[in-house]
C-alpha cells in the first residue's frame, strides 16, 4: 500500500492514533468517519493506493459547492488540533482479497508510527442474539488489550464486549494464523463467506480481518460496533462517532469553536438520492 501525498501537503507525524471504518451493513462506519472528518475540519493530506480496493471516484464530500476536488477510494486525513489521523474508505474490498487488504493496512499503519487504532463498523441486527434495548442503543466493542477481547475502560463506559469473539474457536484461530503468517494450516478450514454457520459470521467480516492483522503488528486495536439494519443509518453514525470520542476522550463541542456539536457533511444532503424537485409543486 502506497501513500500518495496531496500536492504541497504531507502526513503529520505527531499523531499516534488512527480512526478508520470497516465496511459493513448500512455503511455506518463510513458515515461516522465522514462526521468526524467534517466536525474536526480534518485536512486531506493524501490518499492510499492499493489494488485490493474497487476503484471509484466522486465529488468532494465536504465542500459546500462542487469545486473540482475528487473523492477517491482510500483517503488520509489529519486533524492536528486533535492529534488525530483518519482514513476514509469509499469503496469495497475486491472479493476474496480482504486478508491481503487488511495486511497492507496493518503494514502501512505500523510503518507510519501509529500505536492506537480505532475501527468503526456495524453488525447485522438480525444476528443479535441477546437484545437489550432498556438503556437505548448499545455499543459493542472488541479490544486487543486483553486476550479475551475485553478492555477495562470500555467496560467503564458501559459498553458490551463482543460475546461472539472466541480466540480459541476454529474460525478466529484461522484468521489469526492468516494475520501472523502466509501459511494456512491444513487442519483449519477456510471460511471466507462460504459457510453459513453462526460461528463463521463474525470472523468473516472486514472488521475482524483488520482487528487480527493490526493486532498481529503489535498495535492496540479497538473495534467499536453497533447493530443496525439497512435504511436511514444516520442516527447510528452519530452514535458510533460519539462512542469514538468517548473512547479517545475527545469533546465534539471543542472541535470547531461554535455551539453546534457536529458539522454535517454536505454530501449527506443527497445521501438517499438527489433532493426532490420542488418546482413542480
Amino acid at each position: 500500500m502506497e501513500f500518495v501525498a496531496e500536492q504541497g501537503k504531507h502526513a503529520h507525524g505527531g499523531s499516534s492514533t488512527l480512526i478508520m471504518p470497516a465496511l459493513s451493513i448500512g455503511n455506518v462506519g463510513q458515515l461516522a468517519v465522514d462526521l468526524l472528518v467534517a466536525s474536526m475540519k480534518a485536512e486531506r493530506v493524501g490518499y492510499l493506493d492499493t489494488p485490493f480496493v474497487v476503484p471509484c471516484v466522486g465529488n468532494d464530500a465536504y465542500g459546500p459547492v462542487p469545486n473540482g476536488e475528487l473523492a477517491l477510494p482510500l483517503e488520509a486525513y489529519d486533524s492536528s488540533s486533535n492529534a488525530m489521523s483518519l482514513i476514509q474508505q469509499r469503496s469495497p474490498v475486491v472479493k476474496g482479497r480482504m486478508i491481503e487488504f487488511a495486511k497492507c493496512v496493518a503494514d502501512y499503519v505500523a510503518a507510519s508510527g501509529k500505536k492506537n487504532v480505532v475501527v468503526l463498523s456495524s453488525l447485522d441486527f438480525g444476528r443479535w442474539q441477546r437484545v437489550d434495548m432498556s438503556s437505548g442503543l448499545q455499543m459493542h466493542y472488541l479490544s486487543s488489550t486483553n486476550s479475551d477481547g475485553t478492555d477495562d475502560y470500555c467496560e467503564q463506559l458501559g459498553w458490551k464486549s463482543l460475546q461472539e469473539y472466541n480466540p480459541t474457536q476454529k474460525a478466529w484461530k484461522y484468521l489469526n494464523t492468516l494475520a501472523e503468517s502466509n501459511a494456512v494450516p491444513e487442519d483449519i478450514l477456510p471460511f471466507e463467506g462460504e459457510l453459513e454457520e453462526e460461528e463463521y459470521y463474525y470472523p468473516s467480516l472486514p472488521f475482524a480481518a483488520l482487528f487480527s492483522c493490526l493486532k498481529a503488528k503489535g498495535l492496540k486495536v479497538t473495534c467499536l460496533l453497533c447493530y443496525c439494519s439497512e435504511g436511514d443509518n444516520i442516527p447510528d453514525a452519530f452514535h458510533l462517532a460519539e462512542a469514538a470520542c468517548k473512547l479517545l476522550r475527545l469533546n465534539p463541542s471543542n472541535f470547531h469553536g461554535n455551539n453546534d456539536k457536529w458539522v454535517i457533511p454536505c454530501s449527506w444532503k443527497t445521501l438517499y438520492g438527489p433532493p426532490a424537485d420542488m418546482s413542480l409543486f
